[in-house]
């Protein structure tokens, strides 16, 4: 199968490898700052993060005075990473363990915040949750049970993953109190999909430990590649599936969501017509809910069905995966909104998924479903499988190597921003050729600022800081308002004056009841103006059936990297695919001193009085400074060297181009 990115890897199993306390890599450089009260862990799916919340969390039982620790999921499945584990065999000095009755992941919704409750009034150390649970507990009790506690986050980025999660509140209200500990881990740490995980005053508040895809995957036993591939089919999506569904390899397919354009709105059809294109389904077994299906090789797959709405029938099929012991015991997953983040199948080799994917945080986890070490598992891929866009085949291998620059500065836990636009109101009316000059813009600031003529600036705090925190998910808010998109889809019938000063004040009014009427006005402003100007930066390239040239139009900082990855574009179906040349360790390693590079401060001098320095760490260490290190010193220093060589490539191409 082709690929969009082929990333080799060095095989080197440093990452699997455990210390004296049986701790891997990522493992003991999270518990070295195990004494911070909040620690941010930023890891990629695999790396351990659940197990090392149980170092951290069972120290601060022991050493720190913590009364309790709360394990906070997103989804129930998640729970099972954080079930009894035996870590004085490997030579910690202590167990990990909870008693079933509060372990509050199992089915069923009823009583689990009355169990919460109990479980805060009890002797017991440990209890894992939904955030859900979380939330509504938190809404009962208040901050005050939570005194002395460590409260463990799992998934952390769910914490405004949409605009009625209240889960960053229940985080802010607890950092406001000041007595509980937060441990906060997640492995899709980004900027580009929706509002800040947390605000930069209490992001600061966090020691931030950084573990990236590459440190992960370089230091993995089995594993040697990663594959991604973007495949592009005109028609049916299940006319084409077969091309890319390999039924000798462990995959999840995820199918469109109903409201994809990519669906059928039929999904128990498409699930059908899946299980048809592997073989004939010869039974379905009563206690696993496997479907098993004779392929004509004669094998027989074993297949789980999570697109089920039968509560009792995918909690069945959801049990089985949770006690996989064995590559044996499934062969194909078939999910809609399950099996992404979280979720642990180890043997899995190829992560199908069909439909445009508009947030890098879902591609990013689901790419993390293959990229588990096993025996047996040297390559690890995944597949989007697109409608072909309506753009030309240019503009698409620019958009898709935008992509890929943004996946492989996302699997290098960095972050990926959207367009960065700041506002104000122009100062005079200076003509420029006779003419009145309505918008000024800046491009040389590291955020590009539009002067507007008579533009409204913000004239109290609460305006200041809804457009500081909340423009980007206010935005979101009304693009996806109802009447806003009937206007938009009956241009002819509904004015865009009508959208922008009658339906965007509903919308800002709705989610902020607390405005004056002049608040309002100034944040629509804002609101127009962010959106207006966002609309026009993919250089006004058709609006239909764009949507993977829209996304990848946000990450407005990889545009900046000078990296072409392209290599070739090749039919597929009687549309095409995107090849891009090989992504090596090295190639991954300039990327990031790229991305590094844009925002390093620092002046000529500085960097040639550290270069000595430089040569000595090689000379004393064997290697270069880490731009992740720890150390402070360390990181200045490869910034430094970051630096220099960026000035270097700078006057190559100044000489080139003379």
């Amino acid at each position: 199968m082709p690929d969009f990115v082929h990333v080799t890897y060095g095989q080197t199993g440093e990452s699997q490898k455990q210390n004296e306390m049986g701790m891997r890599a990522m493992q003991a450089r999270a518990y070295s700052e195990r004494g911070s009260q909040y620690l941010l862990v930023k890891a990629p799916p695999a790396s351990g993060k659940s197990r090392a919340l149980m170092f951290i969390g069972l120290d601060k039982l022991q050493n720190q005075g913590v009364r309790k620790v709360i394990v906070a999921v997103p989804e129930r499945s998640i729970g099972a990473s954080f079930r009894p584990m035996k870590l004085k065999d490997h030579g910690f000095f202590r167990d990990w363990e909870i008693d079933d009755q509060w372990n509050l992941c199992t089915p069923g919704d009823e009583g689990k915040v009355a169990k919460f409750q109990a479980f805060m009034d009890s002797e017991a150390e440990v209890m894992v949750c939904t955030h859900a649970t979380l939330r509504f507990a938190y809404d009962k009790i208040g901050a005050e049970p939570f005194a002395n506690c460590l409260l463990a986050v799992d998934e952390f980025h769910h914490a405004s993953a949409d605009a009625d999660s209240r889960l960053g509140e229940v985080v802010r209200g607890l950092m406001a109190d000041g007595r509980a500990h937060i441990v906060a881990m997640t492995g899709s740490y980004f900027r580009g999909d929706s509002i800040p995980v947390l605000r930069p005053e209490d992001e600061e508040k966090f020691t931030r430990i950084s573990y990236t895809y590459y440190e992960q995957l370089n230091g993995y036993t089995y594993l040697k590649s990663l594959g991604i591939g973007y495949h592009f089919y005109r028609g049916r999506y299940l006319d084409a599936i077969t091309e890319v569904l390999d039924p000798g390899k462990k995959t999840i397919i995820h199918i469109p969501s109903v409201n994809a354009a990519e669906s059928t709105k039929e999904k128990y059809v498409e699930v059908d017509r899946i299980l048809d294109h592997l073989g004939e389904v010869i039974d379905t077994d009563k206690d696993t809910g496997l479907h098993f299906v004779r392929h004509k090789s004669g094998k027989v797959l074993k297949v789980a069905d999570l697109v089920e709405d039968d509560a009792k029938t995918r909690d069945r099929v959801m049990e089985t995966l949770r006690n996989i012991s064995s590559p044996d015991d499934v062969d194909i997953i078939i999910a809609l909104g399950m099996a992404k983040e979280g979720f642990d199948w180890t043997y899995c080799e190829h992560a199908l998924t069909v439909g445009y994917r508009g947030s890098l945080t879902e591609i990013i986890q689901i790419i993390g479903r293959a990229t588990r070490d096993s025996p047996g598992k040297p390559h690890a891929q995944f597949t989007n499988l697109i409608a072909e866009p309506d753009a030309s085949a240019d503009n698409v291998a620019d958009a898709v190597n935008n992509m890929l620059k943004a996946i492989a500065a996302s699997l290098l836990m960095e972050q990926v921003l959207a367009p960065n636009f700041k506002f104000k109101t122009r100062a005079s009316d200076d003509d420029i050729d006779g003419a009145s000059k309505i918008v000024d813009i800046d491009y040389t600031q590291s955020e590009t600022t539009i002067a507007i003529k008579g533009f409204a600036e913000p004239s109290t705090a609460r305006v200041r800081q809804i457009l500081e925190s909340d423009l980007v998910d206010l935005t979101a808010s009304v693009m996806q308002d109802d009447r806003v998109l009937r206007a938009a889809m009956n241009p002819e019938e509904i004015p865009p004056e009508v959208v922008t000063q009658v339906y965007v004040p509903k919308v800002i009014e709705t989610k902020y009841p607390d405005l004056s009427p002049q608040e309002v006005e100034e944040v629509r402003q804002h609101v127009v103006a962010n959106a207006a100007f966002k609309a026009t930066s993919n250089g006004g390239l058709p609006e239909l059936n764009n949507n993977l040239i829209k996304m990848a139009g946000k990450f407005i900082n990889v545009k900046d990297l000078d990296i072409d990855l392209i290599d070739s574009i090749n039919p597929f179906q009687l549309a095409y695919e995107i090849m891009s040349k090989s992504v090596d360790a090295e190639v991954l390693k300039r990327i990031h001193g790229a991305i590094i590079s844009k925002r390093i401060q620092m002046s000529e001098e500085e960097a040639t009085v550290l270069y000595p320095r430089i040569k000595e760490f090689k000379q004393t260490h064997g290697r270069e400074p880490s731009l992740v290190a720890q150390n402070p010193m360390e990181r200045r220093l490869a910034e430094a060297l970051e630096w220099l060589r960026n000035k270097k490539r700078e006057r190559m191409r100044a000489e080139q181009s003379a």
